[in-house]
């Protein structure tokens, strides 16, 4: 392979790639590594590229002997990154000159999602170990000191079934969670009327509106509200935004659901199916704001999992309204209420 030959096919990888003579003289880098580290290196020093001392120091085993070294380095340019360098002597056996080729793999998605996978499983194991530490600790009363206390035993019974239901919520919600993961790349395919989803939320939320002291009023300004989607994840959606308005709304508020066509949404092609869920509650602070969709994430701990809350709701109605190739957009003001509007594509 001729040097040039060499030159595009390196122009052609993923992967930022420099080749470097003995002095550690960069001699070329590849279209990536000029896009991640910047043009003007030729000539220089590799130092001036990466001043990583770990980096050097493979470079200086392959130029003492090795035939090739691989270390994963974490590098603050401008933006914290993890790449998997590869350093390579390619003259071997070929008795010209010495050369190295330095190849640097981002892999910061991969430690990101390991961290996130590690997070994830303490989390749950955290919220499991909880309701079971509870549960263990109320038999334990009943068939000791509380045996033959019929009213304390009437209690514990009470507390044990809402820690039973706290643990079949979360159980429910990671295996939603996980479905909807699953499908994240498969766009869904049926015709459903987002008004007539909406309608039946009504109904089913009809006593707990009445319990909490609230109004739920229901606006629909769109002629035709059907869309290109899944009714069952729809349902989780809608269901999941407005009894978050019911729970966490000001007592003897309103609750509007608006429903109608909007043009020009960002990331949507064509028009899109807006759906807006306004509550007159305690709002939420911007500092919060970006990390709610975040699993087992909440704002006020105690309170959520009074009201019920496993944590996980808005991470599955993120993740569905991207499937549906939607935005989920938060807006909040402290003391005045939110508002969590849903834009999906009418027709895929």
């Amino acid at each position: 392979m001729t040097e040039k030959t060499l030159y595009i096919a390196l122009n052609a990888l993923q992967e930022a790639v420099f080749i470097l003579d003995a002095n550690r003289t960069v001699l070329f880098e590849n279209h990536v590594a000029e896009e991640l580290f910047g043009k003007g290196f030729l000539g220089s020093d590799f130092v001036q590229v990466i001043r990583h001392p770990e980096c050097m120091k493979i470079i200086e085993q392959v130029l003492g002997g090795e035939n090739a070294v691989e270390k994963s380095i974490t590098i603050e340019f401008p933006v914290k990154a993890v790449f998997n360098v590869l350093v390579s002597n390619i003259s071997v056996d070929t008795g010209q000159e010495l050369k190295l080729l330095v190849s640097l793999e981002d892999i910061s998605d991969l430690r990101e999602a390991e961290q996130m996978r590690s997070d994830f499983v303490a989390n749950v194991s955290h919220e499991l170990r909880s309701p079971l530490t509870a549960l263990a600790g109320f038999t334990e009363t009943l068939r000791g000191p509380a045996k033959d206390d019929e009213a304390a035993r009437e209690r514990f019974l009470g507390l044990m079934e809402r820690e039973a239901s706290r643990m079949t919520r979360l159980i429910s919600d990671l295996l939603s969670l996980s479905k909807v993961e699953a499908n994240l790349r498969i766009r869904p395919s049926g015709q459903v009327d987002i008004a007539v989803v909406i309608h039946r939320i009504e109904v089913t939320l009809d006593a707990q509106v009445k319990k909490e002291k609230k109004t739920l009023e229901i606006n629909i300004a769109s002629q035709n509200s059907v869309i290109t989607s899944n009714e069952d994840e729809l349902t989780q959606v809608f269901q999941n935004l407005i009894e978050n308005a019911v729970k966490y709304g000001a007592q003897v508020s309103k609750i509007t659901v608006d429903i109608f066509e909007q043009e020009n949404v960002v990331g949507i092609p064509g028009t899109a199916m807006a759906v807006k869920i306004c509550d007159q509650g305690n709002g939420i602070a911007k500092e919060h704001i970006t990390r709610l969709t975040e699993r087992f994430y909440r704002v006020d701990t105690h309170r959520s999992r009074d009201k019920g809350g496993t944590g996980l709701g808005l991470a599955i109605v993120k993740h569905i309204v991207n499937r549906h190739r939607g935005r989920l957009q938060i807006d909040s003001e402290v003391s005045i209420g939110s508002t969590f509007s849903v834009y999906l594509p009418i027709k895929h």
